[in-house]
């Protein structure tokens, strides 16, 4: 088996573009539901929060892929 192929490194690149997408959305729900809740405004921020996660979790995971397959 090449170095190339190690089952290993793909399992961890697949981790951690669960991990960006996930945890920005994540982080925008609760961060825009904390604001909503302090300012009575819901859903407004819930919504912003939720874009504004994915869109940072998308940002990060092409970054990331982009630097594991060497575009960088």
């Amino acid at each position: 088996m090449a170095a190339n192929q190690n089952p290993f490194k793909g399992m961890a690149l697949t981790s951690a573009i669960l991990s960006q997408l996930a945890g920005g959305t994540l982080i925008g729900f609760f961060l825009g539901r904390g604001l909503d809740n302090y300012f009575s405004t819901f859903p407004l921020f819930l919504i912003i929060g939720l874009l504004i996660g994915l869109a940072a979790g998308t940002y990060g995971t092409i970054l990331l892929v982009r630097k594991y397959t060497g575009e960088d």
